[in-house]
């Protein structure tokens, strides 16, 4: 691919004019010298979506800090991981000014003659300076990184003037994401808060508010509604692959509950012999038997059948007692992981599992099947809204590696400033 007009071919080091640096060895800076108060110290853990994120940081005392302060940020650095995941990387932001660069990061300050930081930032974010640096880390454990292999890579630079453009029009993309993603976590606030009031009868529809609530060890539920093992009103189902129909393969998550394997994970985590698998037939519920504290329960609505380790528990609900939507949202409660953890902790084989046996004995409120499908539609439409908004801040992201692929590479180019300052 041709060079752009008025466009350089940079290498890290010249665009920071030789200013890379190594954080503090663990020498000069050891574990138990970190608070909970005072600076803030950048490890990798801190670099999120190219940004520094201070909440997750540890800290030393101010005295100790004043003896490190050629390890201080500047707004405009640039930080990378040292080790582990050596793609991450986050940009110094004025709130971020005075913290410390940590162990197990570098620094790259730029010469703002060359680079305006908010570009580099979106160079060293683009997947093609990701992989480079992936591919070029050292290390046969764990991959490293360091300040002269770091220094070698090398970017298409455009005038000052085109990068400040481009960073720009990229910006107003991220703000419509923030500001969706914003939407998303007070939305997703609201669900939960809703979903506990409805789901435990603190709320009712219509006539139905009875105040009369009888309580259990774990929650409360109204008087007039029934409280029930699990056994009571589901069974468990195991029917074992016997044929080579080449039914998916599905893991249950915690928060999107059963996936297809292979397209979630983008590789194969499961045995190449499927032959001892469950089978989870459309309208189907299964959990990780032994990771069912986290939350892992999932419902199976996306195919006719689909197959699970043997590890996990299969069981189906009876229709004439139970709704499957309410049910499903039930079981994916903060109060029923909590149960199940308990659960998990107190069972007979201390394994770390819970078995069908002892998961039906767990208790559940049970409102009249009319009231548990009233309140499946009402959560369904408030789930509906998040669903919509995800989608939306994912074709936004999209459009964003799109833009930046042709703009950070000059495929396309920003309308070229009518002045430029001097």
């Amino acid at each position: 691919m041709s060079l752009p007009f008025g466009w350089s071919v940079l290498t890290l080091d010249e665009v920071c004019s030789g200013s890379l640096q190594t954080g503090p060895f663990g020498s000069q800076l050891h574990a138990d010298e970190y608070t909970d108060e005072g600076i803030p110290v950048v490890m990798p853990k801190d670099l999120v979506a190219g940004r520094i994120v201070a909440a997750t940081a540890a800290r030393i005392p101010e005295t100790r800090a004043a003896q490190l302060k050629r390890h201080r940020i500047q707004v405009g650095d640039v930080l990378f991981s040292r080790r582990g995941d050596v793609a991450r990387a986050g940009l110094a932001t004025k709130s971020d000014e005075g913290f410390l660069c940590g162990t197990g990061c570098l620094r790259a300050r730029p010469d703002r003659s060359k680079a305006r930081p908010e570009f580099l930032n979106l160079l060293i974010q683009s997947p093609t300076a990701k992989r480079w640096l992936e591919n070029n880390a050292v290390g046969q454990t764990m991959p490293n990184m360091n300040t002269e292999i770091l220094s070698q890579l090398t970017f298409r630079v455009p005038p000052l003037s085109e990068q400040q453009q481009i960073s720009e029009l990229v910006s107003s993309w991220d703000a419509a994401i923030e500001k969706t993603e914003r939407l998303i976590g007070a939305k997703q606030k609201r669900y939960k808060s809703l979903s506990n009031r409805l789901l435990f009868g603190h709320v009712r529809f219509g006539q139905r508010n009875i105040k009369a609530t009888k309580s259990l060890h774990w929650f409360s539920a109204p008087s007039d509604w029934q409280v029930v093992e699990i056994g009571k009103v589901a069974r468990e189902v195991s029917a074992l692959n016997s044929s080579d129909d080449g039914l998916p393969v599905l893991s249950c998550t915690k928060y999107d509950g059963l996936v297809d394997s292979l397209g979630y994970f983008d590789k194969q985590v499961f045995s190449h012999d499927t032959s001892k698998y469950k089978v989870v037939g459309r309208g189907q519920f299964a959990y990780a038997t032994n990771h069912i504290e986290e939350g892992s329960i999932g419902y199976q609505d996306f195919v006719d059948a689909g197959l699970v380790s043997p590890i996990y528990t299969v069981f189906q609900s009876d229709p004439k007692k139970i709704d499957d939507g309410y049910f499903y949202k039930l079981l994916k409660t903060e109060k029923l992981r909590q149960i199940f953890s308990a659960r998990t902790n107190s069972s007979v084989d201390r394994r770390g599992s819970l078995r069908w046996k002892d998961f039906a004995r767990i208790h559940i409120p049970l409102p009249p099947l009319d009231e548990q499908r009233e309140i499946n539609a009402v959560l369904d439409d408030a789930k509906r809204e998040i669903v919509l908004l995800q989608s939306e801040v994912k074709a936004l992201k999209k459009q964003k590696r799109g833009l930046m692929q042709k703009l950070l590479t000059g495929q396309w180019r920003v309308k070229k400033a009518e002045t430029e300052a001097c």
